[in-house]
């Protein structure tokens, strides 16, 4: 049971929040280039390289979690999101439509406080800085307790970035000593929360009396039909399962494969650095990633998978990047069809297609629903049933989940880190969380020329019919 929070933490709060609410106050007649320039002076402040590699390296061995491959790579996410960032208006008129005689403008939100995850601390708070300094907001962040060093360093870096541009640093604030009652009275206190984490992070922002987007779990499940690139599919599989040692939740969880395909399929994963376990080897994987009551245990999560066969009492041969779990049954007491948040791949094999969308209800089932899924096939069909009947918020047409989900630079999803996943995710919205969700909008109307459609256009052969 979580304890009650102090009178000294309530009062910590309480300042963190007047001080932000001055800096709000500060920046109320900021002009469109000026807030532009304040996004674009934290985001080179946090993305250039050697920051970046700096700051992801503590992370991740504060965390112990994630992986420190092609960290520089990964820079790519700050430069999309401050992309599409400056690519919209916030102040001032944001739209005008003439032939409906209206005009809109954009107002700051206020105050919000920003609930980051354990994983992938600096991309989330500097995701959440650039769309708040977009919208004239503050944040205050509430880190994970196993990456609080990481989260006040880059807040740090945040704030002098700001002060170098003379604008007020409140505008960032990062809790000091976070906890789960500091984070609960942040949340009840400010205009706005945007929690990016575990499900448990987004009940509580849901249930804490103020507006708030949280994100759903992920369990991306992806399809690969008989009309697929096989080495196309494959490279973007171990991509996507590999990426960070598959700590998002947008990494590949399952894959359903046409039984035509699926020895070649499999055998190609193989040579992308994929490992088949053996049936010995999967009770081995599942003793040590899930405790009795079905919870995937932390030291298995987002670590490499030599570790998580170490730990199993397996070695993987050397170059073997993830492990490939032959799969035949769905539900909550067979483990591997859940979210594995790790680079372990659950395989499943499937004959005729109505039989792969049953298969990808029944895992959405298990979890998942409303993050994503993906497919691999040329058939235009295939992708319109899926789209159709799948309760997910996006779906990923031949292209890795874990970059296509929260937006790429050869796709159109908004860049985002974080990512809502409507009511089937318990959420408020199925949109990739982005600046438009930072904002108010005072819509302003003015009188237009009649446009009354009669009752029969409207009714159409309902009109003067029978009544009940």
């Amino acid at each position: 049971m979580t304890r009650a929070i102090t009178p000294e933490e309530k009062e910590y709060a309480n300042n963190l929040l007047q001080r932000a609410r001055a800096a709000v106050k500060a920046s109320e007649n900021h002009d469109q280039a000026r807030v532009d320039r304040l996004c674009q002076a934290v985001g080179w402040a946090t993305a250039n390289e050697p920051a970046f590699v700096r700051l992801t390296r503590m992370g991740v061995e504060e965390s112990k979690m994630g992986s420190l491959d092609g960290v520089p790579a990964r820079r790519f996410k700050i430069v999309g999101i401050l992309r599409d960032a400056l690519r919209q208006k916030t102040v001032g008129v944001i739209e005008e439509i003439p032939e409906k005689g209206l005009v809109k403008y954009g107002k700051p939100v206020g105050v919000i406080a920003g609930l980051c995850p354990v994983t992938n601390p600096l991309v989330t708070m500097v995701n959440m800085a650039i769309n708040a300094l977009k919208c004239r907001d503050a944040v205050i962040f509430s880190p994970h307790p196993l990456t609080k060093r990481t989260a006040l360093e880059t807040a740090r870096i945040l704030r002098a970035a700001l002060k170098k541009q003379g604008a007020p640093e409140d505008i960032i604030q990062c809790l000091e000593r976070p906890s789960i009652p500091l984070a609960q009275e942040l949340m009840s206190i400010c205009d706005l929360t945007i929690a990016t984490g575990g499900a448990a992070m987004v009940r509580a922002a849901y249930s804490s009396g103020k507006p708030a987007y949280g994100v759903g779990a992920g369990n991306s499940t992806i399809i690969i039909d008989e009309t697929a690139n096989i080495e196309e599919a494959a490279s973007n599989t171990r991509i996507s399962k590999t990426h960070n040692h598959g700590s998002g939740c947008s990494c590949d969880g399952n894959a359903l494969i046409e039984a035509t395909i699926y020895d070649r399929f499999v055998e190609q994963l193989q040579k992308e650095g994929g490992y088949v376990a053996s049936s010995e080897e999967k009770k081995k994987l599942e003793a040590v990633m899930w405790d009795r009551e079905g919870h995937r245990t932390m030291e298995t999560i987002a670590r490499s998978a030599a570790h998580i066969a170490e730990l199993a009492g397996f070695t993987l041969p050397t170059g073997k990047q993830f492990i490939i779990v032959p799969e035949e049954k769905i539900g909550h007491e067979h483990r591997f069809s859940g979210e594995k948040l790790s680079p372990v791949l659950a395989v499943f094999k499937y004959s005729g297609f109505e039989t792969a969308l049953k298969m990808v209800a029944q895992i959405l089932d298990v979890g998942g629903k409303g993050h994503s899924c993906g497919i691999y096939s040329f058939d235009k069909d295939h992708i319109h049933r899926l789209a159709l009947m799948a309760p997910v918020s996006r779906i990923m047409v031949r292209q890795p989940q874990v970059r296509g989900n929260a937006g790429s630079f050869d796709n159109g999803m908004p860049m985002t880190a974080s990512l809502g996943c409507g009511t089937w995710g318990g959420n408020i919205t199925s949109e990739n969380i982005s600046v438009k969700h930072y904002m108010n909008v005072t819509w302003v109307s003015e009188r237009i020329p009649e446009e009354r459609p009669t009752e029969q256009e409207i009714f159409g052969d309902f009109l003067n019919s029978e009544t009940f």
